[in-house]
């Protein structure tokens, strides 16, 4: 028996209850400061490593068009002065979250940012369609996500990328046996009863599985955010292979994770298991799918996606034939570079500060470093192996700088010979 449609339908009763839900705690916690956020992306090659994580092949420009779909408090208003040149929409469904994000915009005097209370299902009614989508933590929430997630894909330039994020579900385990635990109780978001909540959280027994996420959360002791987690009315959770239904289904191909390393079976732990070698004869898909399963505390999955139609393969990274000559390596604005209590042979270790899991470290000998050194953003990894020393340690070299996310490549080079 279908359900009547109208004011009273479960579809339209759930929607107003995640509305009201974000209009009583918005998320993330309203700032009024942008000040660091805007002195860490002034620096160019910053902007330049950020723009060929989703292009490789694209020449660097940064007058693209930007939807961020579902962007909260902040969002919108970050990406347009991470972006100054580039014409950014904000659309949210909440008007708090769009009344905190107009604040921001009049505060900086963020021109290029136009903001509209609107609802992921209902983007078409912009009329225009936009370079770069970003949807970070939103479809999970949706009532149905793959409507929300065609919504998007339909207002996507054909050669348009987007950043999609979903939670994963075995890093949440113990938020969703919180989650229900509420419901139990009838706990709902409400001021006194979120405070009692902090207060039962204090009491969880050792080895809880939420235990060890809130030592690493510190966010959680914020209302607003303890509420989204714990008391939202509405989410739901994608194992990789679900993720990967979920964005075929879209319309959408995959293009790569935005931080990889944690994902392939050439990086920290997995590298050294028994294992490796039978994990990495696997397809793609399905070493992701077993490194989720191994690593086990994934809280969500950040991916870079594309049009599924969009013309041959214009963003792939590959260190067969010569291509990878013409790459220029641009370092990740993350990565740092120790010199300090080193393993035996080792140089230097390099570290991408955006990992979360500590295995995630890349041990590099002297030979490494000068290479790593001669980094510079402007020559192409064929003029630093010539000067450096092998072709074959150059390309093992960075090969495994990419794999760790360490670099980011301009290919347009190489791209723009093929062109002609």
């Amino acid at each position: 028996m279908s359900q009547p449609k109208g004011r009273h339908s479960p579809y339209l009763t759930a929607a107003a209850d995640v509305e009201a839900f974000y209009d009583r705690y918005p998320y993330p916690r309203p700032i009024d400061s942008l000040e660091n956020y805007r002195r860490l992306w002034r620096d160019p090659q910053r902007r330049r490593a950020d723009h060929h994580l989703f292009w490789p092949t694209r020449s660097f420009r940064e007058n693209h068009s930007i939807l961020v779909a579902g962007c909260g408090t902040s969002q919108a208003a970050k990406h347009a002065l991470r972006w100054p040149e580039a014409k950014v929409t904000g659309i949210d469904f909440s008007a708090t979250s769009v009344r905190c994000t107009e604040e921001l915009k009049r505060k900086y005097v963020l021109e290029n940012l136009q903001l509209h209370q609107l609802p992921i299902e209902r983007v078409v009614e912009l009329g225009t369609s936009f370079d770069q989508i970003v949807c970070t933590g939103v479809l999970h929430h949706l009532a149905n996500p793959d409507v929300g997630l065609e919504a998007l894909r339909g207002v996507l330039e054909p050669d348009g990328a987007m950043h999609l994020m979903v939670y994963a579900p075995y890093g949440r385990t113990g938020i969703y046996m919180l989650q229900e635990f509420g419901r139990r109780l009838g706990i709902h978001a409400a001021d006194e009863e979120i405070r009692e909540l902090v207060a039962a959280l204090g009491a969880l027994p050792p080895g809880h599985p939420l235990e060890s996420l809130l030592r690493q959360a510190p966010d959680f002791r914020h209302e607003a955010a303890l509420a989204d987690a714990l008391l939202h009315p509405r989410d739901r959770a994608y194992s990789v292979p679900q993720l990967f239904d979920f964005i075929d289904g879209g319309g959408l191909a995959f293009g790569r994770w935005v931080r990889q390393a944690p994902y392939t079976p050439h990086c920290g732990v997995l590298a050294r298991i028994p294992q490796a070698v039978r994990l990495a004869q696997l397809a793609p898909a399905e070493q992701y799918a077993a490194a989720e399963l191994f690593r086990g505390t994934m809280v969500r999955h950040s991916a870079i996606v594309y049009p599924d139609d969009a013309p041959g393969a214009p963003n792939r990274i590959e260190f067969t034939g010569d291509a990878w000559l013409d790459y220029v390596p641009i370092r990740t604005p993350n990565t740092i570079c120790v010199e300090e209590r080193l393993p035996p042979g080792a140089a230097a270790v390099l570290i991408n500060r955006s990992h979360t899991y500590t295995d995630l470290w890349l041990p590099i000998d002297a030979r490494e470093k000068q290479i790593f050194d001669a980094i510079d953003g402007e020559r192409a990894i064929g003029e630093i192996a010539r000067e450096q020393g092998p072709l074959d340690a150059a390309r093992a070299l960075f090969e495994r700088l990419w794999f760790y996310d360490q670099v980011v490549f301009d290919a347009s080079r190489h791209s723009k010979g093929n062109i002609s």
